[in-house]
């Protein structure tokens, strides 16, 4: 299963981003396979503080547009909400000491922690920390191929 990062999500919803269209098709092949994809639940709250914040975006998504956007990606029938179960805070503490996830890094071993719990090994993103986490192969958008099914699935 491939797990999807906040700023892919961005990245499709704001049509001025660099990598918008990689991020779209990306969204869109993931949203439209009968393979399972997974959103960490972090990235929900994420997304409509990213796209809804006025010194990020001028101007920013409404509440209701960002909203909106999520309730169409949750639409798919092969989607997956990966949310932090019983082993999450051992999980959390192990990311965490691995990187030396400090400051905005610890967001990222959330990410990495409710993955590992649900068995995720591929996270689709362009942050570029996340390469810091042993385990989780980084897919990003703006190295793989435009259009995602080109790939192996």
């Amino acid at each position: 299963m491939i797990a999807v990062d906040t700023n892919v999500l961005v990245y499709a919803h704001r049509e001025e981003m660099p990598h918008h269209e990689q991020a779209v098709k990306w969204v869109h092949f993931l949203a439209e396979n009968a393979r399972p994809w997974g959103l960490p639940v972090f990235c929900l709250g994420e997304f409509v503080r990213v796209v809804t914040h006025a010194k990020v975006f001028d101007p920013p998504s409404t509440l209701d547009q960002a909203l909106t956007a999520l309730d169409g990606l949750l639409q798919s029938p092969s989607v997956r909400i990966l949310h932090p179960g019983g082993d999450y805070p051992k999980l959390f503490a192990e990311s965490a000491r691995q990187a030396d996830a400090r400051g905005n890094l610890a967001f990222d071993a959330q990410i990495v922690a409710v993955c590992r719990e649900h068995g995720v090994h591929e996270l689709l993103t362009l942050d570029r920390d996340f390469a810091r986490f042993a385990g989780i192969d980084v897919l990003s958008i703006a190295e793989s191929p435009a259009w995602p099914g080109g790939r192996a699935q």
